[in-house]
């Protein structure tokens, strides 16, 4: 079995007086959070960046404290099973326009209810509400 660690983050960012999540449509078909694989000599938190970075050209991210939830998955590559765990983080952006990879086909900006019903994963769906339990506590 291979192992992986993947870090990612949750991004929101306020319009109004409303917070919007960012999800990216995976080629795949679902839609979920930044996310990637850590490199060597990364922490979870540089790897959370630099995919950020990566993914959608978004370089202006405040981590959110107290934020740190960690899911875990299998799936198959390549025949072989591979353990995945990902760690999430919380943070806020200014920046509206998203130049997705092309590891995406496409991203949208929602509030929490529209980002539950178009998230694809439970597991995912358990990190956002946690993420709107402590944004609704704090902002």
């Amino acid at each position: 079995m291979i192992e992986e660690t993947s870090a990612g983050i949750v991004l929101f960012r306020k319009e109004e007086s409303k917070i919007l999540f960012l999800l990216l449509h995976y080629p795949s078909g679902h839609w979920d959070f930044v996310k990637g694989k850590m490199e060597q000599e990364e922490s979870t938190h540089q790897t959370a960046v630099r995919e950020t970075k990566e993914e959608t050209g978004i370089t202006d991210i405040v981590f959110v404290e107290n934020f740190e939830e960690w899911i875990q998955y299998n799936f198959k590559y390549q025949g072989e099973l591979v353990q995945k765990k990902v760690v999430f983080f919380l943070a806020e952006t200014k920046t509206k326009e998203v130049k997705i990879s092309h590891e995406h086909s496409g991203y949208t900006w929602l509030d929490y209810n529209s980002s539950m019903e178009k998230t694809t994963f439970d597991n995912a769906k358990t990190v956002l509400t946690k993420a709107e339990k402590l944004l609704s506590n704090t902002l």
